[in-house]
C-alpha cells in the first residue's frame, strides 16, 4: 500500500516548484519527485556498504530521459531507450559536480543517484530540475551529505527597457537569450558554473551569477522545509582516513624529499621522483606481511593502503604550501604566467583546415571539415528534433599522458570537454545565412598536462581561421586554479594550471572568450564554495590570460583566410519563392535530379525557399545557380529572354522562356514587317530573343520578337546619329 506523500510547494519565477516524497520508490534510501511547470523528474538515492579494498568515494550519478515523458517513441529500429545520449551524459556531469565535494573526506560508502524524466512539457527543461531533485533526495537521505545544494538557470533577454535577467527561462525564452548560465550552490556560495554566451561582458555574467544566487536561496528554503518534514538522521559510518601515527610517520620520513621533488620542472621527471619516494617508503616501513597469518597479511595490507593515502595527502599539502607560502609552482612559473606557447596552421595537406596548438606539456591537433546540409547532426530527444550545423569532437587517447590503458569510445570526460569547447566557439561562428556550411572540428589531444579543453578552444579557433571560416572574433580559453593554506585563510589564484595543480588545488575555473566578452565557462570546485567577490577576481585574471592568448593566436594567423580550402565543397545559397519549390523539384524529383547530374552538384532545398548548391567544381555551382534562378524566376512584363522555340502554329510560335514556362509570340510579333508563314522566321529548336509584352489574368504570356528587333535597331542607329 502506498505511503502518505509529504509535499512542499513554492512559486519560483512564475511557476510552481513542487517536491514530493514518501509515496514513490519507498525501498530506496530516499526519493524525491520534483515538478516544475509541466515537467517532472524522479530522483532516488541508494546507499550500500563500501566494496572491499576501495580507497575512493564511489558516487554514481545517472540521468535518463524517457521518451514517453514527451509523448514520443524512441527513434531507430529498436523501440526502447538505449545507451545515454550526449545530452543525458552532460546532465549527469552537471548533477555530479556540485554534489561530490559535499561529502566528508574518507567517506567511501557506495552512493547511487538515479534521476528519471517522467514528464517534459517542452518548455521547462529538466536538466537543472534534475540537479535540484538529486540534491533534495540526498538531503533527506541518511548519507552524510553536507548540503543542501540547488541548481538554477539564468538567461538574459534584451527588451526595449534594456537587458533583463530571467530565472529558469523556458526553452522558448532561451531562443532570444544571449546567455545560458547554469548555476549550482548552497548557503556558503557557488560551487558549479556552466556558461554558454554570445560574447557577453564579464561584468554582465557576474551580475547574472548574483541574480541566480537569489533563485538558489529560494530553492534551498524549500529543501530545508522538506528535510524538516521527511529528513533522516545522518549516518557517517567508518571514514577511510589514515591514523595519526601513520600520517606523522609519513611526514617525518618523506616531507623534505617530497618538497624537493615537487619543485622538479618536468612532469615526467617530477612524477617519477614522487613515485620513487613513495615506493621506497612503503617498502621500508609498510611491507606486506606475506609470511604471517591471513589476518596479519590483511592488517599489513590495510596499513600500507593508509600509508599510500597519507602520502597522497602529504603531496597535496606540500604542493599547496609551496604555492601559498613560498610562491613556488611545480614548473617554476609566476602565478599569472602562461606556459610557453607554440602554434601552427595548415598542418595537413588534405584537411579543409588544421592547426597545432601547444601550451607547456599540453598539445592539441585540430582538424576542421566543411560540409553541406546533408552533414548536419540530427538531435532527437524530448524536445523537437533539430539539426546541428556545428560540432566539436574531443579525443583523449591514453598515449597523451604516457599511459597504456584500455582503448574505448568517448567517455563522460571526453563528451564534457568537447561540449565546453564547442559551446565556447559557437558564439564566434558566422550565421548560416552568411556561411551556410556545416562545420566539424576534431580536437585530438596528443599530449596532456592540464587544460586540454582550453587547448581545444585555442586550437579550434586556429583551425577555423585556417579553413577560411569568417569567424566574428578570435577566441581563446584559459584556466584558473585556487590554492589556500591548511587553515583555508590565505588564498592564491594561479593562471593556466597544470594537471597536478588541478588535482591538488581547490578548483579548475575555465573561461573562454574574445576581446569583447565571455563565450564559455566551466567551474569544477573541490572546496566548499566561492563568493561573488572571489569570482570577480578570477574573471579579471582569466580575462588578462585570454587576451594574451588572443594576441599570440593572431601572430600565428591574423585573420581567417580570404578563401576556403580548394578541397572543401563550394556552396552557393539562393532564395526562391516557396511556391516555386515544386517547380524546382519537378514531377517525382525529375527536374532537380537532372540539374544535379548536369552540373555535378548537390542541391538542398528548405521549406522557406532557401536553396543551397554544393560542389567542389565552382563552375558547376555557378551554372546550376543561373539555371535555378531562371527556372524559378517570376516572369515580368518588359523583361527580355533568350528562349527556345518549342512548337509552331499557323498563328505564331511557342517559346520556352525558362524550364516549364512558355509564352506565345503571335505571327504579327515575329518580325519588323510582314510575315507570311511562321516557319519562314523561326523553326522548332531555334534560340530567339523575345520580350514579354503582356500577361493576362490566367497567367498566359504574350511575347514579341519584333519589339526586341526594333530596340536593337535603335541602339545601332543612335551612335551614327550622334556622329553626324
Amino acid at each position: 500500500m502506498a505511503g502518505q506523500a509529504i509535499v512542499v510547494e513554492r512559486e519560483i519565477a512564475g511557476r510552481t516548484l513542487r517536491f514530493e516524497t514518501g509515496r514513490i520508490a519507498r525501498l530506496a534510501n530516499a526519493a524525491v519527485m520534483a515538478t516544475y511547470g509541466g515537467s517532472t523528474v524522479l530522483a532516488t538515492v541508494v546507499r550500500a556498504e563500501p566494496r572491499p579494498g576501495i580507497d575512493f568515494f564511489p558516487l554514481t550519478v545517472d540521468y535518463r530521459e524517457k521518451t514517453a515523458a514527451a509523448g514520443k517513441f524512441p527513434g531507430g529500429f529498436r523501440k526502447r531507450e538505449g545507451a545515454p545520449n550526449e545530452k543525458e551524459i552532460l546532465t549527469m556531469r552537471m548533477i555530479d559536480r556540485p554534489l561530490r565535494p559535499l561529502f566528508p573526506d574518507g567517506f567511501i560508502d557506495e552512493i547511487q543517484v538515479q534521476v528519471w524524466v517522467m514528464s517534459h512539457d517542452g518548455e521547462n527543461d529538466t536538466d537543472v530540475l534534475a540537479g535540484t531533485a538529486a540534491a533534495a533526495a540526498l538531503a533527506i537521505s541518511n548519507a552524510p551529505f553536507e548540503g543542501p545544494s540547488a541548481t538554477v538557470r539564468v538567461g538574459r533577454i534584451h527588451t526595449d527597457d534594456g537587458p533583463r535577467y530571467v530565472l529558469n527561462p523556458t526553452v522558448s525564452q532561451l531562443e532570444y537569450s544571449d546567455l545560458d548560465l547554469v548555476l549550482a550552490g548552497h548557503r556558503d556560495g557557488v560551487n558549479m558554473i556552466e556558461v554558454g554566451a554570445a560574447e557577453v561582458e564579464d561584468a554582465a555574467v557576474l551580475e547574472a551569477i548574483r541574480f541566480g544566487q537569489d533563485g538558489i536561496a529560494q530553492v534551498l528554503d524549500m529543501i530545508d522545509q522538506l528535510t524538516a518534514k521527511a529528513g533522516q538522521e545522518k549516518v557517517v559510518g567508518e571514514l577511510m582516513l589514515p591514523p595519526k601515527e601513520i600520517v606523522d610517520k609519513v611526514k617525518k620520513h618523506c616531507e623534505k624529499a617530497m618538497m624537493e621533488a615537487r619543485q622538479i620542472a618536468g612532469k615526467t621527471e617530477r612524477g617519477d621522483r614522487v613515485r620513487e619516494i613513495g615506493q621506497k617508503f612503503l617498502d621500508e616501513h609498510f611491507p606486506l606481511n606475506e609470511d604471517g597469518t591471513m589476518r596479519q597479511y590483511k592488517e599489513s595490507e590495510k596499513a600500507r593502503r593508509f600509508a599510500g593515502e597519507a602520502l597522497r595527502t602529504l603531496e597535496k599539502k606540500v604542493t599547496r604550501r609551496l604555492i601559498v607560502e613560498k610562491g613556488v609552482r611545480a614548473d617554476g612559473r609566476g602565478f599569472r604566467q602562461i606556459r610557453p606557447l607554440q602554434m601552427e596552421v595548415g598542418m595537413f595537406a588534405r584537411t579543409h583546415g588544421s592547426a597545432f596548438f601547444q601550451r607547456g606539456e599540453t598539445q592539441s591537433l585540430v582538424s576542421c571539415t566543411l560540409g553541406t546540409g546533408k552533414d548536419e547532426q540530427i538531435i532527437d530527444g524530448l524536445l523537437p528534433e533539430y539539426a546541428k550545423k556545428f560540432t566539436l569532437h574531443y579525443n583523449f587517447p591514453p598515449f597523451c599522458t604516457g599511459e597504456a590503458k584500455r582503448i574505448t569510445g568517448p567517455g563522460r570526460r571526453e563528451i564534457g570537454h568537447g561540449a565546453l569547447a564547442e559551446r565556447s566557439l559557437l558564439a564566434i561562428l558566422p550565421s548560416p545565412e552568411d556561411f551556410p556550411y556545416t562545420i566539424r572540428l576534431v580536437s585530438d589531444i596528443t599530449e596532456s598536462n592540464g587544460s586540454s579543453s582550453m587547448a581545444s578552444v585555442c586550437g579550434g579557433c586556429l583551425a577555423l581561421m585556417d579553413a577560411g571560416v569568417p569567424i566574428l572574433n578570435t577566441c581563446a580559453g584559459i584556466s584558473v586554479g585556487r590554492f589556500t593554506d591548511e587553515n583555508d585563510q590565505n588564498e592564491i589564484f594561479v593562471t593556466d594550471i597544470i594537471g597536478e595543480e588541478d588535482f591538488f588545488g581547490d578548483m579548475d575555473f575555465k573561461v573562454s572568450g574574445t576581446r569583447l566578452g565571455i563565450t564559455g565557462i566551466q567551474l569544477d570546485l573541490k572546496a566548499r564554495g566561492l563568493n561573488v567577490g572571489q569570482i570577480e577576481k578570477i574573471f579579471e585574471q582569466a580575462r588578462q590570460g585570454r587576451l594574451e592568448l588572443i594576441d599570440a593566436i593572431e601572430k600565428c594567423i591574423p585573420a581567417p583566410r580570404a578563401e576556403i580550402s580548394p578541397l572543401a565543397p563550394r556552396l552557393e545559397q539562393i532564395r526562391i519563392d516557396p511556391e516555386k519549390i515544386g517547380k524546382l523539384i519537378g514531377p517525382g524529383g525529375k527536374t532537380i535530379r537532372a540539374l544535379q547530374d548536369k552540373y555535378g552538384v548537390d542541391i538542398d532545398v528548405d521549406d522557406d525557399g532557401t536553396v543551397i548548391i554544393a560542389s567542389p567544381n565552382a563552375q558547376g555551382v555557378a551554372g546550376c545557380k543561373a539555371e535555378i534562378e531562371a527556372l524559378c524566376e517570376e516572369v515580368k512584363v518588359g523583361t527580355i529572354y533568350e528562349g527556345k522555340v518549342v512548337s509552331t502554329k499557323d498563328f505564331g510560335a511557342f517559346v520556352e522562356l525558362i524550364p516549364g514556362t512558355d509564352g506565345m509570340c503571335h505571327i504579327s510579333e515575329l518580325a519588323d514587317g510582314y510575315v507570311e508563314k511562321v516557319t519562314d522566321v523561326v523553326k522548332v529548336g531555334d534560340a530567339v530573343r523575345v520580350k514579354v509584352i503582356h500577361i493576362d489574368d490566367q497567367g498566359r504570356i504574350k511575347l514579341s520578337r519584333k519589339a526586341v528587333l526594333v530596340e536593337e535597331k535603335k541602339k545601332k542607329e543612335e551612335p551614327v546619329a550622334a556622329a553626324e
